[in-house]
């Protein structure tokens, strides 16, 4: 459940149990499957929710006796286990979300050299550099769950993806609670821009994808690594949550509208044909009108091509649950959020629009019917736009390029072009 820093864990946890002789599946239907694990999310109130009801649907499988055992790990279970155990005793055992450790232990399973079974299509996969995070934004639970920053370190992190590259990834997309803070705990300094300039060398790997970059100090190097290395994707994750001061100082972000602007300005002007996929925080405590419509110009402005937007929830322990009052009303947040997509999608149908006869590389995810799926360098998996091409000859994984016959909001169409890489 939840993101796919989550993805990961259970990657390598699956990844374990086949090495110890389990059978593996992920998301299954099946009914012949004896343990199941369940790998929650805690970080909002949606999600939170969307995890109970997955345990609850499977705990009452347990008690009819479809399975023989069920565990619950991740990050609900790291901050509510003792309420879960009570309100839900068909569970086997609740685990956290810091360490495999107890749920490996638990299933009997060695400490066998790492390795993962990917849950992705074999093209593509996520590399979690970093676990927890040393930010304190006022809404945000992840330190309270998942802990302070701690980097993984360089070599490891270099031969997980040569191994991921060896079973035929193509694809890696960066990805941590806080991506440019890598490397300050074990280095004394930032090494993500000498991180991804090592990932570049990797034969196999066509593409590097940068997700969760925090805004406030975006390190210059790491510009310049998106800017010369052309496996770097033009394509950068980078929540901002807001423009109003009166809110970014609320919610601890460590950079002002001033500067935010200014960051938006450079990622443009430094790195071409870059694609900035953001993310919004509406109805915040103490968000006026006046603030909201900042809000709104700015992402008329700025133009962003991807971007998602949150209604804020109250989260237990943060400095906003604790120290502010939740004054927005829930109506006025999801009005909010939905006027805020409603701007979007005008923005990404002129800009998906731009993009009609031009000729782009693209990725083929899979095949649907006669057509593939496919993405170009500046969409990342199940989040952005997809281009469906029709009549195409490729396999899942190949690079092709295509011409943009058409488009709408959120997908695009093309045609085969040329086959580039197989």
């Amino acid at each position: 459940m939840g993101c796919s820093k989550n993805l990961v864990d259970s990657e390598h946890l699956a990844g374990r149990c086949a090495a110890a002789g389990y059978g593996v599946v992920f998301d299954s239907d099946e009914t012949d499957a004896k343990v199941v694990v369940v790998n929650t999310c805690g970080f909002i109130g949606d999600a939170k929710e969307e995890s109970i009801e997955m345990i609850l649907g499977l705990a009452e499988a347990r008690a009819r006796g479809d399975i023989e055992r069920l565990y619950v790990i991740g990050c609900l279970s790291e901050r509510y286990a003792d309420e879960l155990r009570a309100e839900i005793p068909e569970v086997d055992s609740f685990f956290g979300a810091r360490t495999l450790d107890d749920i490996v232990n638990e299933l009997e399973v060695a400490a066998s050299p790492k390795r993962r079974v990917l849950s992705t299509p074999p093209h593509y996969a996520y590399l979690k550099i970093s676990e927890g995070c040393d930010r304190r934004c006022g809404f945000c639970a992840i330190p309270l769950i998942r802990g302070s920053h701690v980097s993984v370190p360089m070599e490891e992190l270099i031969a997980e993806a040569e191994q991921l590259a060896a079973g035929g990834v193509r694809e890696l997309i960066v990805i941590a609670q806080d991506t440019t803070y890598y490397g300050i705990d074990i280095y004394g300094e930032r090494r993500l821009a000498e991180l991804l300039r090592r990932l570049a060398r990797i034969e196999g790997i066509e593409w590097i994808r940068l997700h969760y970059a925090y805004p406030a100090g975006f390190p210059q190097d790491v510009i310049e690594a998106m800017r010369e290395e052309p496996k770097i994707c033009k394509y950068l994750d980078i929540p901002l949550q807001h423009i109003s001061d009166n809110q970014l100082n609320a919610m601890k972000r460590g950079l002002g509208s001033v500067g935010t602007r200014e960051l938006v300005q450079k990622l443009r002007a430094e790195i071409p044909e870059l694609a900035i996929r953001t993310t919004m925080l509406v109805g915040y405590p103490g968000e006026t009108e006046a603030d909201f419509e900042e809000l709104v110009e700015f992402v008329r402005e700025a133009r962003f091509e991807r971007l998602g937007v949150f209604p804020y929830s109250a989260e237990e322990g943060t400095h906003s649950a604790e120290q502010l009052t939740d004054d927005v009303p829930d109506e006025v947040k999801q009005r909010r959020a939905e006027r805020i997509m409603e701007v979007q999608a005008g923005i990404s149908a002129d800009i998906n629009a731009a993009r009609v006869g031009t000729i782009e590389r693209v990725i083929v995810d899979r095949r649907e019917g006669d057509s593939l799926v496919c993405r170009s360098q500046h969409d990342s998996p199940e989040v952005d736009c997809e281009i469906i091409v029709s009549d195409a000859t490729a396999r899942e994984g190949d690079f092709i390029t295509v011409r943009i016959t058409g488009a709408s909001e959120f997908d695009l169409t093309g045609e085969q072009w040329l086959v580039v890489s197989g």
